[in-house]
């Protein structure tokens, strides 16, 4: 279990009566229960909640000898789920409604094990999910949404994690869609004999012009002037946020799933909790949509930026690209068993979508104008200290604050002003006239104070560009005179019978035969001297040496 590395394994070969949903690999099983021995609990009980046999992810309901509790396997990247782990520690450290993890015997907050990180969290008890028939579970949904938005802000990334941001890439999210819409026509008419083929050829158009004449919109929207105040100041979008992912419990609304929230701007989750109610509801209502966005406003305020970027995505048909996109993986299959109704669906909320936007709109002058204004720093003078006897410094007084406010008064200043409760959703403040809703009051928060440092000036330097040659010139080989050498040594043999002693020393002369001739390699000698080869000079050496 040691090697065992934790892949997606929807593509076993599993019996029909086995659901994939609820069935994990015995050696994932096996490898939660090792990492369960690292946690100071008996556990007596384990059940399967849920699995992603497509991404390799598992949740389990566990009961131990000091309560019921969870325990997941983060199926992304260790580092990514680290950012969505140090999300989750910085909420529930501060006392909003997400689930606390429960840390191992070392004090850590996670496990690393099989390629993956594992968590171990409190259960939490009742936990039920809200009316999905009425506009009170909607609103009461979107009220928690918009506490989850709020008390996210200022969250920065634990070291080492890998940063999950979506807030500067709206324009691209837009393009892609528009392009996937294009292909959707091209696939339709690369198989013009299946019966759904036509009926996308119909609407494919009208969806194409849409997106266009929102996606020119957007680009004159505030949308650019928005996200220049930064990440922190948006905070964390769910990414996934519904139902499911939102339920009633102990002093609220409790979100849960956290593995997957990055920073953007957080009204995003808002649109695609609305368009999806109203796809399910299959008619777009009015009443439905300015009750949810009402209570979203009490929690987390909105201005008329915000609503025009929220109007703008809501115009967007992403609901017609989330139903249509499965049609690149399996082209055939999916025009001819799963299109047609899919777009007799759409095509039925789509008739009156357009009609509760234009009244939308003009909901617009309902909230306040934002301030995105961005305010030069008049940088502080701060004069040179004069130094004096005992160590002091004596400096001209100047405006610092002695005191900033903590992280828990920004974000949160009515929670501090008061010891009560955090309020909960009434759905008694739903009104259709706009003036009987009254805005929460926002504390404004100054920030911190910058201060402006000379630098150095970056040092000037030239950018040399290596000079490249004109033809490759081929490298010489280093070992290429030994291995003649060797060679040579090979061809050459000593006579027997020749062994004599050489004049005045003790050393023998031999006379070598040369059993073939090597090729002869002429040099030019300076001029005045004669050509010779080396076998010849090699000749008269050996003649010397004889002769002597």
């Amino acid at each position: 279990m040691e090697n065992y590395q934790i892949v997606p394994w929807a593509e076993q070969v599993l019996s029909p009566d086995v659901v994939h949903e609820q069935y994990v690999p015995p050696e994932l099983e096996m490898l939660a229960r090792q990492v369960m021995e690292q946690y100071d609990m008996q556990v007596n009980e384990m059940v399967l909640i849920t699995s992603k046999p497509d991404k390799g992810g598992a949740i389990w309901k566990i009961g131990t000898d000091k309560g019921n509790r969870s325990i997941k396997v983060l199926h992304r990247r260790p580092q990514r789920s680290l950012f969505s782990i140090g999300a989750q520690e910085y909420m529930s450290g501060l006392g909003y409604r997400v689930p606390s993890f429960i840390p191992t015997r070392d004090g850590s907050i996670y496990v690393e094990a099989g390629g993956k990180l594992w968590i171990v969290t409190e259960w939490i008890e009742p936990l039920l999910p809200v009316s999905k028939i009425d506009l009170e579970g909607a609103a009461e949904l979107c009220f928690g949404l918009g506490e989850f938005h709020k008390n996210s802000k200022g969250y920065v990334p634990p070291y080492g994690s890998e940063r999950s941001s979506r807030i500067y890439g709206w324009t691209k999210y837009y393009e892609k869609i528009i392009a996937k819409i294009r292909w959707f026509r091209d696939i339709a008419q690369a198989y013009p004999e299946t019966a759904a083929s036509g009926s996308l050829l119909a609407v494919v158009d009208d969806f194409e012009r849409q997106a266009i004449e929102v996606f020119e919109k957007f680009k004159l929207s505030p949308y650019t002037k928005m996200i220049a105040k930064g990440e922190p100041h948006w905070g964390l979008a769910h990414q996934d946020y519904g139902w499911s992912n939102g339920q009633m419990g102990p002093g609220g609304i409790w979100v849960i799933d956290l593995d997957g929230v990055s920073y953007d701007l957080p009204f995003r989750d808002l649109r695609k909790l609305i368009t999806s109610t109203m796809d399910d509801m299959g008619v777009w209502d009015v009443t439905w949509i300015r009750g949810m966005i009402d209570a979203y406003h009490q929690a987390n305020p909105i201005d008329q930026e915000t609503f025009e970027i929220l109007w703008l995505d809501m115009a967007f048909p992403n609901e017609f690209y989330k139903h249509v996109k499965e049609i690149v993986f399996e082209p055939l299959l999916f025009l001819q068993t799963e299109l047609e109704p899919i777009l007799q669906r759409v095509m039925a909320t789509e008739a009156s979508k357009w009609q509760v936007l234009a009244e939308l709109e003009m909901d617009k002058l309902k909230y306040p104008a934002g301030d995105y204004t961005t305010e030069e720093i008049t940088p502080f003078v701060f004069e040179r200290p004069v130094l004096i006897p005992g160590n002091m410094i004596l400096t001209d007084p100047v405006a610092i604050e002695t005191s900033s406010p903590t992280l828990e008064q920004i974000y949160n200043p009515e929670r501090i002003a008061s010891n009560t409760e955090t309020p909960v959703y009434t759905p008694q403040i739903l009104a259709d006239n706009a003036s009987e809703i009254q805005t929460p009051v926002i504390v404004s928060d100054p920030g911190p104070t910058l201060v402006q440092v000379p630098t150095r000036a970056p040092k000037k330097f030239t950018l040399r560009i290596p000079k490249r040659r004109t033809s490759p010139k081929p490298k010489r080989i280093k070992k290429l005179s030994k291995f003649k050498k060797k060679k040579q040594k090979k061809l050459i043999r000593i006579k027997p019978g020749t062994r004599k002693y050489k004049r005045g020393t003790k050393k023998f002369l031999y006379r070598k035969i040369v059993l073939f001739k090597l090729k002869k390699k002429t040099t030019k000698r300076k001029r005045g001297f004669k050509k010779t080869t080396k076998a010849l000079r090699k000749k008269k050496s050996y003649l010397r040496r004889k002769t002597a």
